[in-house]
């Protein structure tokens, strides 16, 4: 009898592998980078570095002379904190400069963004789904176009859409900023080619065998499989509604309807101008404070962006 029978018959018999009777799997042994590989990290470490601190040093000049008074501002090292620390005083007095403007561009800002941005996703979600699931003739000319608009500039367009705008009665007006920015040729083809991929025809059919209508496997289905390709749009839509600042530059003569890009570019211009009351604490404060709520979204909406991006690659 071999010392493992006892075991068996009490139910604790060791596993094969334990007893020794199947030879435990060699693990491969792992590649050992080549000098050429070694080299392709080193540039690209180095080139991932450069990048990084092109994108961090201007947000972190932009945190520490948030921090001066405007005294402080021309008489210490611009990378560096120095004198009072003066940021509470400094966000106080841009909310409160020019009765409260500041505000009143970041509500104008919010309602381009939301506006804008929200109706450009829902648009591109639409158009872009109806163009991928469904045959109408002029479908191959619409692609066309769609290609076409992805290679024109918005600043090229900027002019013709001012005097369309201007024909209409629309300028100086948010109308003159949110139409234009609801559409977006990008997003349309974006979800167009996510959709081709993420939606089986045979899903739809299926849905239509059951008695569903077209416009509950588009709300019940379809929208649900769209959901990566919806935000990625929506954050890239986002991101450029807020940054926006040549359309409403030309399209808005008013303050009160300025964007804070806008309206920081004008603080900033009182300090060329005759008799006018610099204030670069101010414009550097509110840029910061313009800031922030964009990469919180981005941040926040990223990794949405990153699964609908993988999910594409990958059918």
């Amino acid at each position: 009898m071999s010392a493992i029978e006892p075991a068996v018959r009490s139910g604790n018999a060791p596993s094969k592998l334990a007893s020794g009777q199947i030879q435990a799997r060699r693990r491969p042994a792992k590649a050992q980078p080549t000098p050429r590989h070694k080299r392709a990290s080193i540039t690209l470490g180095i080139l991932m570095t450069a990048m990084m601190l092109y994108c961090l040093v201007p947000l972190w000049w932009l945190v520490v002379n948030s921090t001066k008074t405007m005294d402080s501002l021309y008489d210490s090292f611009a990378f560096w904190f120095s004198g009072e620390f003066a940021l509470f005083d400094n966000i106080v007095e841009t909310f409160t400069y020019a009765d409260g403007i500041f505000l009143r561009w970041l509500g104008n800002t919010v309602l381009y963004v939301v506006v804008g941005a929200g109706g450009a996703t829902l648009l591109a979600t639409l158009a872009g789904y109806g163009l991928a699931k469904y045959n109408f003739p002029g479908r191959k000319a619409v692609f066309a176009i769609i290609l076409g608009a992805l290679a024109i500039p918005g600043s090229v367009l900027a002019v013709p859409q001012f005097l369309l705008f201007s024909g209409l009665g629309l300028t100086n007006t948010p109308w003159s900023v949110i139409i234009p920015s609801m559409v977006s040729a990008f997003g349309l083809y974006l979800v167009w080619v996510y959709a081709q991929e993420a939606i089986p025809d045979e899903l739809l059919e299926a849905a239509r065998l059951d008695g569903a209508g077209e416009i509950r496997i588009f709300f019940v289905i379809s929208l649900r499989q769209l959901a990566p390709a919806l935000i990625t749009v929506l954050m890239f839509t986002v991101v450029a509604t807020w940054n926006n600042y040549f359309l409403p530059l030309i399209m808005l003569s008013d303050e009160r309807w300025y964007p804070l890009p806008v309206g920081l570019a004008q603080w900033a211009a009182q300090a060329s101008g005759v008799g006018t009351d610099p204030i670069p604490n101010l414009v550097i404060t509110g840029s910061l404070l313009t800031v922030i709520p964009i990469s919180a979204a981005f941040l926040y909406l990223q990794r949405y962006w990153q699964s609908g991006l993988t999910a594409g690659s990958v059918k």
